[in-house]
């Protein structure tokens, strides 16, 4: 499966956060029909101190066939489960919210059966950049607040904010909330993701997992903070295996559906896992869920095939055109 998918992502041009971000899950993960793909290209309007992405203006440059394109890919693949992961783009006047929208809506008419979360920026706060995201409704609204509070300034770029970010994921939930009311959607839940080592407490997680929770988030992941390279932020420390136990507790104490806590962990980690395991109202159903994942993963097969055996090649390619990665736009600096 995982060699099968890294030659399939390399033939359609996707290019995954797994790889980029040399993940140490991402054999687990591709195993299980996960996989994380960035969308808008590869040149980030913020700096914040813990990413290795580039940062630069891209200048409004964003490919238009993109959401077609990828679309399509990720429809030929046998994944069960698709995170669609974006850098910031502060260039564009909505930050990118209808392109995510637009790849999300397409990939639901190709591959109604997969599991679709969107992981976006914070749309420098705007609600009608949240609600153009969650008008496409994915099964999952993700937005990280990477940090507590009071480091929020000192680790993430200066256009980023604690207070944003909840407000960003209070308006997703709000939006969820109304299509849980409209028998036509699919219910969406919300997460957000937490790293630990820049320098935080442990009482300042506990606070900031609170925070997250009463904004109506429903799933929680926490990691371990690792330094890119010596220009980024410095680890202050390693949290031992058995805090991240206490975090999760916590968490799942404060009533969050479901709480991913581990030195590994990272925001898209086992996440259809997360997702299934987040349906079972906290309930320890180890055997159920390995059927249902394996159950959902033999559908992901079926259908990929289908996909492929009804638009082949071709459908990579309409009215003849060759479509291009929106980072093969993107001016160089």
């Amino acid at each position: 499966m995982y060699h099968g998918l890294k030659e399939t992502l390399r033939s359609l041009d996707l290019h995954t956060v797994c790889e980029e971000a040399r993940c140490p899950n991402v054999g687990e993960c591709w195993r299980e029909g996960t996989a994380t793909v960035m969308l808008l290209g590869d040149v980030c309007t913020r700096g914040c101190r813990f990413c290795a992405v580039t940062t630069g203006d891209p200048r409004g440059a964003v490919d238009s066939r993109e959401p077609e394109h990828v679309a399509r890919a990720i429809a030929k693949l046998e994944l069960q489960y698709v995170v669609l992961t974006m850098v910031n783009r502060d260039d564009l006047l909505d930050g990118g919210a209808e392109h995510v929208g637009r790849t999300v809506r397409r990939l639901r008419e190709l591959r109604s059966d997969i599991l679709i979360e969107t992981l976006v920026g914070d749309f420098c706060g705007r609600s009608e950049a949240v609600d153009a995201a969650c008008e496409a409704n994915p099964d999952v609204f993700a937005h990280n607040i990477e940090t507590i509070d009071r480091l929020t300034r000192t680790v993430r770029d200066v256009r980023s904010s604690y207070r944003q970010s909840l407000n960003v994921l209070a308006r997703a939930k709000e939006r969820a909330r109304d299509f849980a009311k409209d028998p036509d959607r699919r219910p969406m839940l919300t997460k957000s993701s937490i790293m630990v080592g820049l320098g935080e407490t442990d009482e300042e997680v506990v606070q900031a997992m609170r925070d997250l929770r009463e904004a109506g988030v429903d799933i929680v992941t926490i990691g371990q903070y690792l330094r890119p390279s010596e220009k980024h932020h410095a680890v202050l420390r390693f949290v031992t295996p058995e805090t991240f136990a206490d975090y999760e507790r916590e968490a799942r104490a404060m009533g969050f559906l479901y709480a991913a806590s581990g030195p590994l962990v990272r925001s898209s980690y086992k996440a259809a896992e997360v997702f299934l395991r987040s349906l079972l109202d906290g309930t320890d159903a180890g055997a159920d869920i390995e059927a249902k994942l394996e159950a959902r993963l033999q559908r992901a097969r079926e259908e990929a095939a289908r996909v492929v055996a009804s638009h082949g090649a071709a459908a990579d390619k309409p009215s003849g055109e060759t479509l291009l990665p929106a980072s093969s736009l993107v001016r160089p600096r």
